[in-house]
């Protein structure tokens, strides 16, 4: 190893080593098909906000492993450390989702190459293609219907051409390329989040604060029920213990003849106001009930034939 190469090496270890230490929280990104002038206007759209650093895996374990002893939680990023992975580090007070929306944004888009593997499914859509009659061999090859339209290729439907995970073919590349359809888009792609030792998945930051406040309000209520009903009190449960033994104290207070006290003439007040409503309701009730029938008339009786003054052989 030359000295260059050394210095270099201790640099790079000092520089993430600074970066750890000064940001508790890192984007994990891949970085696959992400060309160098791509990656400088990411590192641009970044500057102020977060500072990208990639770097080979081993480097980046090695000086991980030698900085666990100060920073034990940095153990938990060794098993993601695989792949064409960098690091983006956001200071502590960071927006994690606006910083995820802005890589997602700095995409481009790119053609097939032939032996590349496809990121996403390609339909090519039905409809004129432009092509001239003496170029049908392409399509020909690829089993796809089409028809000469003012002379010119027409594809009669749409086709899936390529599914996600295969590999592009050299025709698929060349028809695609005819046709200047650039299906695929790459770019820095999120793959886990790191928080202050703890390691999740970036969908995560998607969730809004009311998701998270009924997610977390649904978990306190099901620690507390567990906690009340084996007796265990917990931080969750204290609050209902309290209330049922307030609920017990004031029953047993009720009960005892000639014991006041505010809370006993309290709770007597409530009572004889919610024992009265109803009986306030029953009057009101009625009268309702009885105005629809008094507006009722009685129906008149029906006029009889009075005689006309003569009989009927008269």
């Amino acid at each position: 190893m030359s000295g260059g190469d050394s210095e270099r090496k201790q640099a790079y270890f000092g520089k993430l080593i600074k970066l750890l230490e000064e940001f508790p929280k890192i984007l994990i990104v891949g970085a696959d098909n992400v060309g160098s002038t791509h990656m400088q206007k990411i590192r641009i759209a970044l500057r102020g906000k977060a500072v990208l650093l990639m770097g080979k895996n081993t480097m980046i374990r090695k000086a991980i492993r030698g900085h666990i002893q100060n920073d034990p939680a940095l153990e938990t990023l060794l098993p993601h450390i695989r792949g064409n992975i960098g690091f983006v580090f956001c200071s502590k007070d960071a927006d994690l989702a606006s910083i995820k929306k802005l890589l997602t944004e700095n995409i481009v888009s790119a053609p097939a190459r032939a032996g590349a593997l496809s990121p996403c499914n390609v339909v090519v859509p039905a409809g004129n293609t432009g092509l001239e009659p003496t170029q049908t061999s392409f399509f020909q090859a690829l089993n796809i219907v089409t028809k000469i339209t003012r002379g010119q290729i027409e594809i009669t439907n749409d086709v899936p051409l390529i599914k996600e995970g295969d590999k592009v073919g050299a025709s698929e590349a060349n028809l695609l390329a005819k046709l200047n359809i650039r299906p695929f888009s790459y770019g820095l792609k999120m793959l886990n989040v790191y928080d202050c030792g703890s390691v999740y998945a970036p969908h995560i930051l998607d969730l809004g604060g009311d998701v998270l406040l009924k997610k977390f309000s649904a978990g306190i209520r099901n620690i507390a029920s567990v906690s009340l009903a084996t007796g265990i009190p917990t931080l969750a449960s204290v609050p209902h213990s309290i209330v049922n033994g307030y609920k017990k104290v004031a029953a047993v207070a009720l009960e005892i003849p000639g014991y006041e006290s505010d809370i006993t003439k309290k709770l007597q007040a409530a009572s004889a106001a919610s024992a009265a409503a109803p009986a306030k309701a029953a009057p009101a009730a009625d009268a309702k009930a009885a105005a629809p029938a008094a507006k009722k008339k009685e129906p008149e009786p029906e006029e009889e034939d009075g005689e006309m003054g003569f009989g009927l052989f008269d």
